[in-house]
């Protein structure tokens, strides 16, 4: 519901305000059809006709699928990402986050790597809020939460994810043990990540410091933001 954007999201979901001429909303979407992507999954909660009626209206062509998460209020992003099983799961997928302002180079990069499971990755100061990365030598995962020491931690998730078909069966595996067993509707998701890391599914980092980037949680963001922004994004 993105209480802390109010009253700039009283009556707008917070992917469909605007930075520049278009909203978050667009802008992903925008950078997925560039990249050759025409088939998309919304789960949806907050003021979610809104949302669809935007995307039918803007984007009448591409393949687009709305699942309503009615359950919003009380649950976290994790059972959004479960109630996609029957779109998502043994499929090759991206999961991104839906308040992200992102240079589209960014998407293009994933699709470039050579591995089919990829997380993207941003540099900074860290501290106790920031979804937060460990990585071996390798450049693999091996732990990924927001009480990870910030001084371990190679960097910030980003939440633009790429999962190949192998690792979205072994997730929906685990988030049905989540969800139907242990009632964990309101965690991250990815607490399912790192549960999948013991089981020997990770991912590869993917460093995109040097693009811009940033996640939009208060007025004070998307202040920012609109500062912040290169010119030829806007």
């Amino acid at each position: 519901m993105a209480s802390r954007l109010r009253p700039l999201t009283d009556h707008t979901p917070k992917c469909l305000l605007k930075v520049g001429q278009r909203s978050l909303l667009q802008r992903s979407m925008d950078a997925l059809i560039m990249s050759g992507i025409h088939e998309f999954v919304f789960v949806t909660g907050y003021l979610h006709t809104m949302i669809e009626d935007f995307v039918r209206s803007t984007y009448p062509e591409e393949r687009c699928t709305f699942i309503h998460n009615d359950v919003y209020e009380s649950t976290n992003n994790i059972f959004s990402l479960w109630l996609a099983q029957p779109e998502a799961e043994g499929e090759d997928i991206l999961l991104l986050d839906s308040d992200l302002l992102y240079d589209p180079q960014i998407i293009e990069r994933v699709l470039a790597q050579d591995c089919d499971t990829v997380l993207t990755l941003i540099r900074h100061d860290l501290g106790d809020e920031e979804m937060k990365v460990v990585v071996d030598e390798h450049g693999s995962i091996t732990e990924i939460s927001k009480t990870c020491d910030p001084s371990a931690a190679a960097g910030e998730s980003l939440g633009i994810e790429r999962m190949g078909k192998e690792y979205t069966k072994a997730l929906y595996k685990e988030l049905e043990n989540m969800m139907e067993r242990e009632h964990l509707e309101n965690v991250f998701y990815e607490r399912a990540f790192e549960r999948l890391l013991a089981q020997g599914h990770t991912f590869r980092v993917l460093d995109v410091t040097d693009l811009f980037s940033c996640e939009l949680d208060t007025i004070e963001d998307f202040e920012t933001a609109k500062q912040r922004i290169p010119a030829d994004l806007l």
